[in-house]
């Protein structure tokens, strides 16, 4: 008997060094941005995120605004936000690289950074989004984008922490809370 629990507790623990080894973190992945140069998310190693996919032609559009006052505020102590421009809802961001790029500067002066535009649901899902909504890679839960500007919090580790409502404002308490604390 005691030779089957020690072969449990093997399997159990053996078990779970191999859960512990699938959990990955944001600083594995490399993008490019919307001019085409290397963005790496290890250089955000320390620091908390929020990546959020964003269009520029949704409803939810004037969300840029509080996006980049965020990010003006709250950039100098360790935050920084990372967009994903997404045509997956109703066409909204139609865009090439170099229109979204001339529209998030001349609408909402946008300084955070932006990445190539990319699908973030259905076969065709880059990397990032594949680890933020599966809970095998994150660790944390499943989810599905639901709609343009959905916001994930990474913190300081590079781990998902939470998945924020695209209606919910990126200045919301919750959010705000989570930066400073």
């Amino acid at each position: 008997m005691k030779k089957i629990i020690a072969a449990f507790c093997v399997m159990f623990l053996f078990n779970i060094q191999i859960q512990a080894q699938v959990k990955q973190n944001i600083y594995q992945f490399k993008v490019e941005d919307l001019n085409g140069k290397t963005f790496d998310f290890a250089t955000l190693k320390g620091k908390k995120v929020m990546i959020v996919n964003t269009a520029s032609k949704c409803g939810l559009t004037p969300q840029y605004k509080d996006l980049e006052a965020l990010y003006k505020e709250y950039a100098s102590k360790g935050f920084v936000i990372v967009g994903f421009p997404a045509n997956n809802f109703a066409s909204q961001e139609p865009g090439t690289n170099e229109e979204i790029a001339s529209f998030c500067q001349l609408n909402y002066g946008v300084t955070f950074p932006m990445m190539d535009k990319v699908s973030v649901k259905g076969d065709d899902m880059c990397a990032v989004y594949q680890f933020l909504t599966q809970k095998s890679k994150n660790g944390l839960e499943d989810s599905e984008v639901k709609w343009n500007f959905q916001k994930y919090l990474i913190n300081e580790k590079g781990e998902l922490v939470k998945v924020i409502s695209p209606k919910t404002l990126p200045t919301d308490p919750e959010v705000v809370n989570w930066i400073k604390a």
